[in-house]
């Protein structure tokens, strides 16, 4: 039997050597166009553009590494799974860097970050951010049901929402969902993904909020989601959609200030408590 195990270690470590040997290349490749960053030049949102490709490479191989261990010697890779959610989480950063992580604001706001990509086309910028979701899919997939990772992934998700919302181009998008304009397919399948992802954002900060942290800021970013998703509705004149929203909203931040309330009260209650025992 350790004969067997020995075997297989040895076939694993054979098979994985081409994915190490390309992720390393990877990460040299990364530090010299960082280095290259520093100088904050024109052309820098498309160096990030790269730089996001190639971690979502990396975070493949990392996978594939999993997916190995897992077909020949029955374990995770849990090492390997870490390494593919920290390369997902790179990518972010760089998308973030071109597009911004703004959540709940004016169009107006981050309209010049989309403009300085313009070579790099809607339908890129769709695609770019579905392998993006789809290497955090396959990294939630990996790790299972109940991993400790379940509420970094949650903020990964969330993150990756706002830079949807924020690949599209809110001055041409109206006019582009004309059924005889060019791309109207991809358009509508991305603004409506667009819109499940923030939903989806507002809901799982929401139940972070509810069942593991208490913490007013979650429920400050699940209102804030909510508004974005708003906003959009209210873009394309969608006015029930639009309305439904800010009465959900309204609902929300009730409840936030309601528990903060309690909260306090009940604080106040357990210091006078405390003072009286004394």
């Amino acid at each position: 039997m350790a004969k067997v195990k020995e075997e297989a270690k040895k076939k694993y470590f054979e098979r994985i050597a081409p994915y190490r040997k390309s992720i390393t290349e990877l990460k040299d490749k990364e530090h010299r166009i960082e280095a290259v960053l520093k100088g904050h030049n024109a052309g820098d949102p498309y160096k990030r553009l790269s730089l996001t490709e190639d971690n979502l490479t990396a975070a493949s191989y990392h996978l594939v590494m999993n997916s190995l261990s897992v077909s020949l010697l029955g374990v995770k890779n849990e090492s390997a799974l870490n390494d593919a959610k920290k390369s997902c989480s790179l990518a972010i950063i760089q998308l973030e860097n071109v597009f911004t992580a703004l959540i709940n604001v004016p169009f107006s706001d981050y309209e010049d970050y989309l403009k300085a990509t313009l070579s790099f086309n809607e339908m890129k910028r769709y695609d770019l951010v579905r392998k993006t979701g789809l290497a955090l899919s396959m990294v939630k997939i990996g790790y299972g049901e109940n991993s400790k990772w379940k509420w970094p992934m949650v903020e990964l998700d969330a993150r990756l929402a706002a830079i949807a919302k924020n690949c599209l181009d809110l001055k041409t998008l109206v006019q582009g969902m004309d059924p005889r304009n060019e791309g109207y397919r991809e358009r509508i399948e991305f603004f409506n993904l667009t819109r499940k992802m923030l939903q989806s954002a507002a809901d799982d900060y929401r139940l972070k909020y509810e069942v593991a942290t208490k913490r007013a800021d979650d429920f400050r970013k699940a209102i804030s989601y909510l508004g974005a998703l708003k906003r959009l509705s209210m873009m394309l004149g969608r006015q029930n959609e639009a309305i439904n929203l800010k009465r959900k909203i309204e609902i929300w931040k009730k409840k936030m200030d309601s528990d903060h309330k309690n909260r306090e009260d009940a604080s106040r209650i357990s210091r006078v408590d405390g003072m009286n025992k004394n």
